[in-house]
């Protein structure tokens, strides 16, 4: 294949950032026409669409979204490049990307992350949520420098990576506090008939829970399933219902959802993983992650 052609994959990437050939027509001062010609030389180039018609749009193939991510990382060193060139990038600010598996709490990310952020060499911190396994394509691709997890890697994955355990935490029952007080009396018993906020079906803390309820006879009035933690929280605040979240942030969810511990779910701990390509962790932001996490947040 010749050398990529950067400038019609710019007009790719911007047919996507501006959401149609019309839009970012305008934003690069061409006409449409010239943009729709340089993307089929670059389709032409790669050997294959990036583009398909969904009705009236144009959406990117699995090859485009592949070709996407490459370019976001692309024009985004490049960004860097000239910023360290002309001494605009502050000293020490190094990128870490670091990708959150569903199921891993958004406090959870924010204790784990807090330390690159401080220090005499922060990093800048670059986080992208989405599954486990898109994620870790994504670390195969060197798109993410490090994968948060609540599970190790499948055995099946078709990446070499390394799961590292950096602690874990007993799980608490949580609600607004009039809830709170109505619950504490009997619990865990209490639970049954009354309602109770869960992990989306795919998360691994939904089928501990599960299991721990049906060992303790309860059966709660589910009224609401959530993929993201902080959305579940949220409607706890208002009044929807309990939940279960890690004991290692607790005092952060008191704070900011106003809520009040239950009771303790005894015989369940989550655990948190820092998934990457290292055996042995060289990385120095992985290692700040890793060090801090099992030194000060959780218990192993």
């Amino acid at each position: 294949m010749k050398n990529l052609n950067y400038t019609h994959l710019h007009y790719f990437w911007t047919v996507i950032r501006e959401g149609g050939i019309a839009p970012a027509a305008r934003a690069l001062h061409l006409t449409p026409q010239t943009v729709s010609g340089q993307i089929k030389l670059l389709e032409a180039q790669l050997g294959c669409p990036l583009f398909a018609k969904q009705g009236r749009r144009l959406v990117p193939t699995e090859a485009g979204q592949l070709a996407f991510g490459y370019a976001e990382e692309i024009f985004a060193k490049g960004l860097e490049m000239l910023g360290s060139l002309h001494g605009h990038r502050p000293a020490g600010m190094r990128p870490l990307t670091i990708g959150i598996a569903d199921g891993v709490p958004k406090l959870v990310t924010w204790k784990v992350a807090e330390p690159l952020l401080s220090g005499p060499d922060p990093f800048r911190v670059i986080c992208h949520e989405g599954s486990l396994r898109s994620l870790l394509a994504d670390l195969a691709g060197h798109r993410v420098d490090l994968v948060l997890s609540t599970s190790t890697i499948p055995p099946d994955a078709p990446v070499k990576a390394y799961s590292h355990l950096l602690g874990q935490s007993e799980i608490g029952f949580f609600a607004p506090q009039p809830l709170a007080r109505r619950l504490r009396k009997g619990f865990p018993a209490s639970l049954h008939g009354a309602p109770l906020l869960m992990p989306g079906a795919r998360s691994a803390s939904r089928r501990m829970l599960e299991d721990w309820l049906h060992r303790n006879g309860v059966t709660p009035r589910v009224v609401g399933e959530f993929d993201d933690s902080a959305l579940l929280k949220t409607f706890a605040q208002h009044g929807a219902g309990a939940f279960a979240a890690p004991l290692a942030i607790e005092d952060e969810i008191v704070r900011q959802f106003r809520v009040t511990r239950v009771g303790d779910a005894t015989g369940i701990v989550a655990r948190f993983y820092a998934i990457s390509t290292e055996r042995r962790i060289k990385h120095p932001g992985v290692a700040i992650i890793t060090e801090r996490a099992r030194s000060d947040l959780f218990w192993r």
